[in-house]
């Protein structure tokens, strides 16, 4: 399996390309700010074919390359059902910044195919299975997505877990309290050995955050008590 990643120009946002190896076809997930020459040279490096792009949730740092990614290509961008408003009009999920300053300009426009990630599903792409988790609490349709390894599971978190951390949740559409449903029904449920490929920051594991997370300590020390 071939995985690579790099971090946009602005916020850190990963974005990432997952294939079965090079010169196979790929999924793009979260494109956001400033990563299309990046993105086109390692596509071209590892002379991948992009079928179609995953969005993890509908914030504008993972989502903004979407459309030129997508036009470009003629593939699919896949998002939640809960977020699927985000990508017709990403300002409804900004409280703290200008609108017009982060877009800087551009006339924003949605990709012309949108397909739904469905929770539980297994969707077929790249010759890869990929598994939809919805887990609500940074914004109403993120998602983890999970994907068979070569040595271990791989499970992109979006905003959902990172390294140490979670996502915040005082932007419209996220709630603390459905974060730590998802934290509780989707994350500790995983393997230790999972592999975290966050929205942002480095790689983990499940079985380093169940031990040293704070959040998650805190999660489960809350379902031991119930």
């Amino acid at each position: 399996m071939l995985v690579k990643g790099f971090p946009a120009n602005a916020f850190g946002t990963n974005c990432y390309v997952v294939a079965t190896g090079p010169g196979e076809q790929c999924v793009v997930v979260d494109p956001g700010i400033g990563v299309i020459d990046r993105l086109d040279a390692l596509i071209a490096e590892h002379r991948l074919h992009p079928v179609a792009v995953l969005l993890t949730h509908g914030h504008l740092d993972h989502t903004f390359s979407v459309t030129p990614v997508c036009g470009a290509r003629g593939v699919t961008a896949y998002i939640h059902p809960d977020d699927r408003e985000l990508l017709a009009d990403p300002t409804k999920a900004i409280n703290s910044i200008d609108p017009k300053v982060l877009l800087g300009g551009l006339e924003w426009s949605e990709p012309d195919d949108v397909a739904p990630l469905i929770d539980g599903a297994t969707i077929g792409l790249a010759g890869l299975e990929i598994t939809v988790d919805h887990a609500p609490g940074h914004t109403r349709g993120s998602v983890l997505l999970r994907v068979p390894g070569d040595e271990a599971p791989l499970c992109l978190s979006g905003d959902v877990l990172f390294a140490g951390s979670i996502g915040r949740v005082d932007l419209p559409g996220g709630s603390m309290a459905e974060m730590v449903v998802s934290l509780r029904d989707k994350v500790l449920t995983l393997d230790d050995e999972t592999v975290v490929l966050p929205g942002h920051g480095p790689a983990t594991t499940i079985g380093r955050e169940r031990a040293t997370n704070p959040y998650l300590l805190q999660v489960a020390e809350a379902g031991t008590r119930s």
